[in-house]
């Protein structure tokens, strides 16, 4: 199938919030190494970008175009219900798709799960986000299904620390009720938070992505931002996403 083919290429309070699992890791934008001028950086997020590229701000279109001599298949927008069976019917509708290319601001973290398991269905099946492209939340998932994977110099693969609660007013409300209904909502955030700990981390695992990049980078960033602490982002450096293998060092042809 020419899918399979390999061909060598050069990636309060108490606000915990940001979706259920809408986020999970930190913030990382990959540091390019090409020509031009660097990015103006997030004054509150020294390492990372000012400006990103979210994509459209609507359900994620599938488009089909050659570029470089490539099928690629463009994934432009927010990561729906949907897109598992979507994505899964857009690569069977052609057979000469080789890449997807991503650019989402994320969105249902389940569906970006299971899209990366469909992904990576695909031997040979390459993921890869553009310069100037970002890829956040839960299209981290959808990215590292790729069998293979690159982020161009000036990609952004952009995570955060992993939350549970969305809903910042039942937070407030248990505040309000008293001690004993914030100790049991906080109880309850704690264990739901430790399973999609144990989700991610497997996640991580069978798509051969390092678990250090979980405990030495993602779970070391601040989930809310503070006057103290304003970043809740972290860039990674090309050593460093090949160090936790998000990219994948490529073996020499021949």
């Amino acid at each position: 199938m020419p899918r399979a083919r390999f061909v060598p290429l050069r990636i309060g309070g108490l606000t915990l919030v940001q979706g259920v699992r809408s986020g999970l890791l930190a913030l990382v934008f990959i540091l390019g190494t090409g020509a031009g001028k660097p990015p103006t950086l997030d004054i509150r997020n020294p390492t990372c970008p000012e400006k990103v590229d979210w994509g459209q701000a609507r359900a994620m279109s599938l488009t089909v175009a050659d570029k470089g001599g490539k099928r690629v298949l463009i994934a432009d927008g927010i990561i729906d219900a949907r897109l598992p069976d979507r994505l899964k019917a857009a690569i069977e509708a052609d057979e000469r798709i080789e890449e997807v290319w991503l650019k989402s601001r994320g969105g249902d973290a389940e569906a970006g799960n299971r899209a990366g398991k469909v992904i990576r269905s695909y031997p040979g099946m390459v993921t890869r986000i553009p310069a100037g492209w970002t890829c956040f939340s839960s299209c981290n998932f959808v990215f590292m299904g790729g069998d293979r994977r690159f982020v161009d110099p000036g990609g952004v693969f952009m995570v955060h620390m992993f939350t549970h609660t969305g809903d910042r007013d039942v937070i407030e409300i248990s505040v309000d009720e008293g001690t004993e209904e914030t100790t049991r909502l906080i109880g309850e955030i704690e264990q739901a938070s430790a399973l999609l700990a144990s989700e991610d981390n497997d996640f991580l695992i069978r798509m051969g992505i390092s678990r250090k990049l979980l405990t030495e980078i993602m779970y070391k960033q601040q989930a809310v931002a503070s006057k103290e602490n304003p970043s809740t982002r972290y860039c990674l450096t090309q050593d460093e996403v090949r160090k936790y293998n998000v990219v994948p060092v490529e073996k020499p042809a021949g």
